[in-house]
């Protein structure tokens, strides 16, 4: 079980930054281990209601090492140069949602 100190040292964030992007928010964290090396902390929040009308946020969370900040750093390039050379358009609407110009009938194909 985790003692109060060690629950607020994990708590403790060395850098923090949010990004709020349409339904979900995206939390980076940098924050150190006992050791003193940093790490980052990659959260996703979504916020969705149940069937009685009450919230629940979901988060999904990723914890990126110094060790491997590189070869993440290269790869996560690599796939975003992708996306912005391969994807369809995509036109945000007036809530914040984006729908792409991707027909169902395009799926299959």
């Amino acid at each position: 079980m985790a003692t109060d100190e060690n629950r607020k040292y994990n708590e403790e964030a060395l850098f923090s930054k949010s990004v709020r992007a349409g339904k979900r928010t995206y939390f980076f964290d940098v924050r150190s281990t006992r050791a003193g090396d940093y790490y980052l902390t990659i959260t996703e929040s979504k916020k969705f209601f149940l069937d009685d009308g009450t919230f629940k946020f979901d988060k999904h969370k990723v914890f990126l090492y110094k060790e491997d900040f590189e070869k993440f750093t290269e790869n996560f390039n690599e796939a975003l140069d992708y996306i912005k050379k391969n994807a369809p358009v995509v036109e945000a609407s007036a809530d914040g949602e984006t729908s792409s110009s991707v027909s169902f009938d395009d799926l299959g194909k």
